[in-house]
């Protein structure tokens, strides 16, 4: 007997609609390894019909008061409070993640995430009105920058989503979303949501729209001519193909691509407290975070003890299917990124050693067990390369000034960690370390009101924060002369 597959379609204009050619994806479950569902192809038709919709709907939105803005976004965060169980029942089958897990960890943050760009809508400021050449006053406006073209990862569907169009709407953008191929189904629930508040409240139809597809799908978005920026969360090869596609008409762009988290835990650093935290924040979502600590250096002092404790805390770490409430993380999100996390693995130098795991779990889906590799090189594939997969990497180092070396010695440069005991080390650290976030003492925690975001070919602009919200702004100088 063959399960019919659940249908999901894109959202345009207010509408639910298959791909205008009728192609489809299939979708799978990568606790299961199968397909559950299908999901639109969009072409080229698909992204005209919401870059049409996105664009009939940006003047009115723009011109709603703030507070107008505000209010819808406080009605989205309510309604995704209300269908909370909806968004995890589907992230779940999306991504496999455990149930528990997404339902404490992601759905509040998402939620107090909305609510904090519904405040910031009614806090856009600028310089003062002032005269600054004889007989002229000159203002300052701070304006939405159009319709956003944007592309969000597989990693976090859900709460990457939210990271993208709560700063965009609440800024008087309209949005074309398009997820993950591998992960649409919240997405598309979220398409739901909002059109819903947007109906309710009388605002256009335009305003949301999710179109589903693959990476050229995403192209023809952003080489579409109607989007006045263009916004991605994914790879680095992803991140630079957006870049040149949007360089052809100046589009502007906005970045979060991938991380190679140092994680620099020196001599006088509680040990038993570190290597708890740390497996935690490298092993959560399957190591599937470009924040993750995955790249820890140690001091050659307790390398030998760190190890072990770590490789002891990977062992006892559990992966497994979403109804089991201990496990920590669940599958991998595709065969392909169980082919790559198992090959960086298999590829190994003869000089590294695999402390823990460094094998497949089951079967059945892609589960992969949490890892832990030790002496390794600077210069090794596994350092060097993001794995994004469960996968901690272990070097010792000597030296403050030689932990630096190794932590900046790589061409990502999103997160980072220190772990000391000595506030004025960990103040030089902060300050040495070539990266967009440095945590002391921890790993991984965002608020709502701190800027998220890196440096290098870890892409630039910020999420989250004022700073994220401004980014979905443009800057007008007005000057009107005196004389009348």
């Amino acid at each position: 007997m063959t399960t019919e597959l659940r249908r999901l379609r894109n959202y345009i204009d207010g509408e639910f609609r298959d791909a205008a050619d009728g192609r489809t994806t299939e979708v799978v479950n990568p606790a299961t390894g199968e397909a559950y569902a299908t999901a639109p192809l969009s072409g080229a038709a698909d992204v005209d019909a919401a870059m049409e919709a996105a664009a009939k709907a940006f003047p009115v939105w723009r011109d709603l008061v703030p507070a107008e803005r505000q209010k819808v976004l406080l009605k989205i965060a309510d309604a995704f409070e209300a269908r909370a169980e909806e968004l995890i029942a589907a992230e779940s089958e999306n991504t496999g993640k455990p149930i528990a897990l997404t339902r404490d960890e992601e759905i509040p943050p998402m939620i107090d995430q909305i609510r904090f760009f519904a405040g910031a809508a009614r806090l856009l400021e600028g310089r003062s009105a002032g005269e600054y050449m004889d007989g002229m006053t000159s203002i300052i406006r701070r304006e939405p920058v159009g319709v956003c073209a944007q592309v969000a990862p597989w990693n976090y569907p859900m709460m990457m989503a939210v990271w993208k169009f709560a700063p965009a709407l609440a800024a008087g953008n309209t949005v074309v979303i398009k997820p993950s191929d591998t992960t649409p189904a919240s997405t598309v629930l979220i398409a739901e949501i909002i059109g819903g508040v947007l109906a309710e409240l009388g605002h256009p139809k335009g305003v949301f729209n999710v179109l589903c597809g693959d990476r050229e799908t995403g192209r023809l978005m952003v080489e579409h001519k109607v989007p006045a920026m263009a916004s991605i969360t994914g790879s680095v090869r992803a991140g630079m193909q957006v870049a040149e596609s949007a360089s052809k008409d100046v589009k502007r762009v906005h970045l979060e691509l991938g991380g190679k988290a140092p994680v620099v835990v020196f001599e006088d650093t509680d040990i038993a407290k570190a290597v708890e935290d740390i497996s935690m924040a490298g092993f959560f979502n399957a190591g599937q975070d470009c924040t993750a600590a995955t790249r820890v250096l140690v001091h050659e002092s307790i390398h030998d003890e760190f190890v072990s404790a770590l490789a002891k805390a990977a062992a006892e770490t559990k992966t497994g299917q979403p109804d089991d409430e201990d496990v920590l993380y669940g599958p991998l999100n595709n065969a392909n990124q169980l082919a790559q996390v198992s090959g960086f693995v298999d590829r190994l130098p003869a000089h590294a050693k695999v402390e823990a795991g460094g094998h497949r779990v089951g079967d059945k889906g892609y589960f992969y067990a949490p890892t832990v590799v030790s002496g390794l090189k600077q210069d090794d594939e596994i350092v060097q390369n993001e794995v994004f997969g469960p996968v901690i990497t272990v070097q010792s180092f000597s030296d403050e000034a030689q932990a630096v070396e190794y932590a900046n010695g790589v061409e990502y440069a999103l997160a980072s960690s220190v772990w000391t005991k000595d506030h004025a080390r960990a103040m030089r650290m902060s300050k040495a370390l070539d990266f967009g976030c440095v945590w002391i003492n921890t790993h991984i925690p965002l608020v709502a009101e701190m800027p998220h975001g890196g440096f290098k070919k870890s892409g630039y602009g910020k999420d989250l924060s004022a700073y994220g919200f401004e980014d979905y702004t443009r800057i007008k100088h007005v000057m009107t002369s005196l004389d009348g």
